[in-house]
């Protein structure tokens, strides 16, 4: 019996683990990859509706810590959940790394890029390593980070 209450509660804790793992587990390399990608086709097909729905994060633009966003000619974020309206080209990490000059230079039409630089995940305010693979689609560079 000792036996098997010390099984079922390994079972339990092993379980726990497993589902706690899963929760915090971030997006990876290539559903940020994927999520650009269609955000790129959104673009092309219908630019207002795209920028709308990546804004609210709808239509699949958002999924755990990835987000795709991006930022117009004039530098200000024109899609993104919280920072609409505000300098992408000035935004720099906690460190002062200027990342959204980064993003801007790298994003080139029809490739995708990486920008590595040091950003909190959601939730903490310790910066991790995150990378953002980014592209231009007409006067919008757009992009979707992962963290490593």
């Amino acid at each position: 019996m000792k036996k098997l209450i010390a099984l079922t509660v390994a079972s339990i804790t092993l379980a726990g683990a497993a589902m706690t793992a899963m929760a915090d587990s971030g997006g990876t390399a290539a559903e940020a990859r994927a999520m650009l990608e269609k955000a790129a086709n959104a673009l092309k097909a219908d630019r207002g509706a795209a920028l709308s729905q990546i804004a609210k994060g709808e239509a699949g633009f958002k999924d755990r810590d990835l987000y795709a966003f991006c930022g117009g000619a004039d530098g200000n974020f024109s899609a993104h959940p919280s920072l609409i309206g505000k300098s992408m080209r000035e935004l720099k990490s906690p460190d002062g790394d200027p990342i959204g000059q980064k993003l801007y230079g790298a994003a080139k039409e029809g490739a995708i890029s990486e920008v590595s630089y040091m950003w909190p995940k959601p939730g903490s305010t310790a910066p991790a390593k995150k990378v953002s693979l980014v592209t231009k689609v007409a006067d919008q560079v757009c992009g979707v980070g992962y963290y490593q």
